[in-house]
């Protein structure tokens, strides 16, 4: 192959170093690839597209970036290793000029309720060095304006050896100041249990008193009870005496032998506290979250005023301002203040402070505040707060990854993603971009389609090169590049109205709304104007209301469309029914489980520091079930070959005959409706694309009973030949009678709904408001707003 020029330098005065200006792959076969070679051009900006399910992740993600984090693992010494993710050589025969790769992906960040905006991109740590020079009264060094470290003292007796045989014994104490708050224990809020959501105190432990998730007596935690000596496991609670109840519920950890064996004992809410309360309540499973929400009851703490901060940390200011006020203040505000702040000792600190914060601004997260938790932040902010420490790097020749920059951003913003995007590139990275958006798709240097379509039918590469060749190339991208929708010429009639009034949420401002039932209905806005403190704290938590949110649809190789969805509980009753046996044979993670590999249908060979080597395990040939389940038939076919079925052939399959389910078909035809046909209903859920999982999520949502179903940015993912798909589901559910009501920036969605809700003007404090709402033709006609305005030009009014 031709090696690319540069555009500078004459071909025969450029250096050999200078010719490696090509990414090669050759022979990809990660997921559903089909051996894809491509050559991709370095310091440049390309951009993957094609359907979900077609591959861009597996070559983007699964190949490249895998790759070179595996190169660069390799560098260091076996010891460290030792201790570091051992990652396998995908599945490629040829990788050649890969550069160090810094993946920005879409996951949200992680939900520890310590983490913050601030902690996350280190503009917290630059603060309290800040806080440490200049605060006055000057309370100490950097980590006594810390949250996250606790004040120690102690005092004792030490001997100082003072020449040949000499010792003098003194007594010293050791003080160490902390900013944590020692109430709350530097999380903000402090809690209180409801005891009767805890336990039954006309029952004994022994007789079912617990309700907490996981605490049952016949398990590990039943034997702790029964074997601690504190209370008699048989006696009601309420006969208890005060000492057994507090031994109960608050005895500090305790030595105990329990059977032999050496264990601690805790009472159960210090346990709880532990074990449930020590991450955020958005991050836990459902039944633990709804448990917590039940029994928990969190409230401000009264001594930190929910600043996280010792009384010493908050009263140091510098001009009038604490560390807690800088940390509250919007991020736009807290760079005004840093940037009146003239103090030549600490210069080059204010330097890399104003940096952090005017990236935080630039990326238009300005609306956020420092002290703003991780795990309240929608996967769009997460990706733009993990993009922060990036933008000021001074890396060159790096290759930055994204995974669908676009997500959670108005059109209104896409502009400054754009932008940033292009700026890495500028100061000679290699940019790589999988993205659906035509906004994003435009900047592209460079244009890659994966396809034809999704699964087993895409995995090849339909078309590589410019943007003007991709809407010639006739590729299913470049058919749909220049779609437009237009507007629904006839709407639907309201049946009534669901009122909010008075929402305070976040940024909201006194917000009151009336918001149209039986009817689609599109609320919208720039990032950070309040949409989803509007939708998820006024209307969500109802009765009768399905909310399907940006939460990851998380799952391990064991997890896969039949799990997922619930498809797997009626396959198995079916499978037993016919045969007279148990369920449980027929779950790979059940009694029916191969017992050499366990039901994962692979073997791994752990090779200490080097990547585990799997392979199909030899007595299932990989179907993970014993030979004894496999002969136990419905409709003909074993449950192995049932579970190797796409959801298209499952669905026919208990369509009719012996195998005929009709639960299991109005499972399927829910995964049908989201555009899953495709799909093995054994597929590991580790191997689904982001668009597959949002997908998946929908169709396993949409059986659960409620009038009215909200959907927060349904699109994320989505091909733009599979936003029509989408379009007609939400149609479908409003013409069975429910209400839908979607949080979405995507203008073809705009354009389909009966009702707009528009939040606005801006984001954070500029923000908060109802800046209109009508039918999307009104909005057009006067755009009036910024969503307004775009959503003119989309439908080319």
């Amino acid at each position: 192959m031709s090696e690319t020029p540069h555009p500078d330098i004459p071909p025969a005065a450029r250096h050999a170093a200078d010719r490696h200006d090509v990414l090669r792959v050759l022979g990809a076969r990660v997921n559903n690839l089909r051996n894809v070679n491509v050559d991709l051009p370095k310091r440049r900006l390309t951009v993957f597209t094609g359907v979900s399910g077609s591959g861009k992740s597996s070559l983007v993600f699964g190949t490249i970036a895998a790759e070179s984090q595996r190169l660069i693992n390799e560098t260091y010494s076996a010891f460290v290793q030792g201790f570091m993710p051992s990652l396998a050589r995908p599945d490629v025969d040829v990788l050649d000029g890969l550069t160090t790769a810094i993946i920005v992906d879409q996951e949200r960040m992680g939900a520890n309720p310590r983490s913050t905006v601030g902690t996350a991109t280190d503009a917290n740590a630059l603060l309290r060095i800040l806080f440490s020079r200049l605060g006055v009264p000057h309370i100490g060094p950097p980590n006594a304006f810390s949250f996250n470290v606790p004040s120690v003292s102690g005092a004792g007796s030490v001997t100082v050896e003072r020449g040949e045989g000499k010792a003098q014994a003194k007594q010293v104490t050791y003080t160490r100041l902390g900013g944590m708050c020692p109430r709350c224990e530097g999380l903000g809020s402090v809690t209180a249990f409801d005891l009767g959501a805890l336990y039954d105190e006309s029952k004994s432990l022994s007789g079912g008193a617990l309700s907490v998730p996981g605490y049952s007596m016949d398990g590990w935690y039943g034997r702790i009870f029964r074997g601690s000596g504190f209370f008699d496991p048989d006696k009601p609670l309420r006969d208890y005496t005060e000492q057994e109840r507090h031994d109960l519920l608050y005895r500090e950890p305790t030595k105990i032998k329990v059977d032999g064996i050496n264990v601690t004992y805790e009472g159960l809410i210090p346990k709880l506290q532990k074990s449930m309360l020590a991450k955020d309540v958005e991050a836990m499973q459902p039944h633990v979250r709804t448990f917590v929400e039940r029994a928990v009851t969190f409230t401000t703490c009264p001594d930190c005023e929910g600043t996280r901060l010792t009384p010493e940390a908050r009263s140091s200011r510098i001009g009038g301002v604490s560390i807690a006020d800088a940390c509250r203040m919007e991020i736009t505000d807290l760079a005004g203040w840093v940037c009146t702040l003239d103090e030549p000792g600490v210069a080059p600190l204010l330097a890399n402070l104003r940096r952090t914060l005017d990236s935080f601004v630039e990326i238009g997260l300005g609306y956020l505040s420092l002290e703003r938790p991780t795990g309240t932040l929608s996967g769009g902010e997460s990706q733009r707060t993990k993009m922060i420490r990036h933008l000021g790097s001074a890396l060159t020749d790096v290759t930055y990854v994204f995974d669908e920059p676009s997500i959670g951003l108005h059109p209104h913003d896409i502009g400054q993603m754009n932008g940033l995007l292009r700026r890495l590139r500028d100061k000679g990275n290699t940019v790589l971009v999988v993205e659906h958006k035509p906004e994003m798709i435009a900047i592209a240097d460079h244009v890659v389609d994966l396809g034809p379509r999704a699964g087993s039918e895409g995995g090849e590469i339909v078309y590589q090169g410019s943007l003007e060749g991709l809407r010639a190339s006739g590729t299913l991208t470049g058919r749909h590049l220049d779609d437009r929708a237009s507007l629904k010429p006839r709407l639907r009639d309201a049946r009534g109205a669901l009122e909010v009034r008075g929402a305070r949420t976040n940024n909201l401002k006194n917000v009151d709304v009336d918001i149209p039932l039986g009817v689609l209905v599109v609320v919208t806005g720039v990032a950070g104007s309040g949409k989803s403190s509007l939708i998820h704290g006024s209307v969500s938590g109802r009765d009768g209301v399905v909310t399907i949110d940006q939460g990851a649809l998380r799952g391990s190789r064991r997890s896969n469309p039949a799990t997922t969805t619930g498809l797997l509980d009626h396959v198995r009753k079916a499978f037993a029914k016919a045969n007279g046996v148990k369920p449980a044979l027929f779950s790979a993670n059940s009694e029916g489980a191969c017992p050499t590999c366990n039901g994962a249908g692979v073997v791994v060979t752990d090779l200490g520091m080097l990547a585990g080597v799997s392979a199909p395990c030899e007595d299932c040939d990989g179907k993970g079930f014993q030979p004894e389940v496999l002969a136990y038939r419905l409709g003909g076919r074993d449950i192995s070959e049932v579970m190797a079925m796409s959801v298209a052939q499952a669905r026919e399959f208990f369509s009719g005959g012996e195998a005929r389910t009709p639960a299991a078909v109005t499972i399927l035809g829910r995964l049908m409706d989201v555009g899953l046909g495709y799909l093995r209903l054994g597929q590991p859920l580790t191997t689904l694309s982001g668009g597959e999982r949002q997908r998946l999520k929908l169709a396993a949502h949409l059986g659960e009973k409620g009038g009215i179903y909200v959907l927060d940015e349904p699109t994320t993912g989505l091909h733009l030949a599979d936003v029509g798909q989408l379009l007609g589901l939400l149609d479908l559910l409003v013409d069975a009678g429910k209400s839908v009501i979607v949080i979405e920036h995507h203008q073809a969605v705009m354009a389909h709904a009966d009702w707009i809700i528009d939040v606005g003007p801006g984001a954070g404090r500029g923000g908060g408001q109802v800046v209109f709402q009508g039918p999307p033709a009104e909005l057009v006609r006067s755009r009036a707003t910024l969503t307004g305005e775009h959503l003119a030009a989309y439908v080319g009014d």
